[in-house]
């Protein structure tokens, strides 16, 4: 009896990660090379919890990324430093343009419209704006040093992905958020409210809560959990003292 004839098989890029079993480094780098996997599932969570225009603008922008990214790989055809590691074209990184878009996009919105609650102390909130910023940087040249670091793509190839991604994150946001909120009555500004004010996003309750709160509703959301739990909190101790 023969023997079935298997087609050849190939990993999937997107989960497989090789490293050398000596180093430390390498695992916690070949962790972090993984981990934009993680911000789909959190783009998923937070479009259908929130209802956020400005979530669900950002994870179409990231696939747009995505697929930009496809198109120069397979228009260049640059091939990886080794092949030893795995099939496909290695120009310019989808890991770091992927990191560049995500890292690029949320600076901009924290930047430009998004206002974190007030602790009271300037030097305080200055801080952990600056904290944010640096996270968010820190991530991305760390997902981007860990594709060249474990051999997956060469220095130009990880730098362009990162600019890249950089320049399409800063195009993308200032195309869906800053122009239509500057200039309401350009076609720009008209196709949003269309977005937010059509029958279809009514019944799925799309809203836009940065056009009317600074830090996008959540410390009203949160006042009015306050005061609903606190009364709660009251009615449940009188009954308990009327027993």
């Amino acid at each position: 009896m023969s023997e079935p004839i298997l087609e050849r098989r190939i990993a999937l890029d997107l989960t497989y990660v090789l490293y050398p079993e000596s180093s430390q480094t390498s695992l916690v780098l070949a962790l972090l090379t993984l981990s934009p996997i993680l911000i789909n599932p959190a783009y998923a969570v937070l479009s259908v919890q929130t209802r956020e225009l400005f979530f669900i603008e950002m994870w179409a922008g990231q696939m747009l990324c995505e697929a930009l990214n496809w198109v120069i790989k397979h228009a260049i055809q640059e091939d990886r430093p080794t092949r030893e590691l795995g099939d496909g074209f290695g120009f310019p990184s989808s890991h770091s343009q992927w990191m560049g878009y995500f890292s690029t996009f949320l600076i901009w919105h924290l930047t430009y419209r998004h206002r974190f609650a007030s602790s009271g102390w300037r030097f305080l909130d200055l801080s952990w704006r600056i904290a944010v910023y640096m996270g968010l940087v820190g991530w991305a040249l760390a997902v981007t040093y860990s594709r060249y670091y474990l051999s997956y793509h060469t220095p130009r190839q990880v730098i362009w992905g990162l600019s890249i991604g950089v320049l399409f994150g800063t195009w993308y946001y200032a195309v869906v958020e800053v122009l239509p909120t500057m200039w309401p009555r350009s076609s720009l500004g008209r196709a949003r409210a269309a977005v937010l004010e059509n029958p279809v996003s009514t019944w799925f309750r799309i809203r836009d809560g940065w056009a009317v709160w600074s830090d996008g509703g959540k410390e009203i959301e949160w006042l009015r959990w306050r005061a609903e739990w606190s009364r709660s909190a009251g009615m449940n101790s009188g009954g308990l003292k009327r027993e």
